[in-house]
């Protein structure tokens, strides 16, 4: 059975590819500084995908002109960077839909 994740909006999304997986658990080590929760957890992370070998993140932060955006870019970097078979990476910040505090993860704190 492929790995499912629920993502931003709560639907599940279903992937074949195992590397998925290992991205998301690698985003999870990625902490925001000034919340001290994962990126994951944080609900900041609305997509990932593999295309050609590269890892596709989607990815918002919790306003913008954050003034945690390039740690927390830097830190999405790294953490893909650590699956097996992914050769590069690509991020993409997008503002929409706006990151709000119903998007962490129930039981969080």
């Amino acid at each position: 059975m492929a790995p499912q994740h629920e993502t931003y909006t709560g639907f599940v999304m279903s992937e074949s590819d195992p590397r998925i997986e290992l991205l998301w658990r690698n985003l999870a080590t990625v902490i925001d500084p000034e919340i001290g929760l994962d990126i994951v957890t944080l609900g900041l992370v609305y997509g990932v995908e593999i295309v050609d070998d590269v890892a596709v993140i989607t990815h918002t932060l919790t306003t913008p002109g954050c003034p945690m955006e390039r740690i927390i870019t830097d830190g999405i970097r790294a953490a893909t960077m650590q699956t097996d078979g992914v050769c590069g990476v690509e991020t993409k910040l997008v503002w929409e839909p706006a990151w709000h505090s119903g998007m962490i993860a129930p039981n969080a704190w």
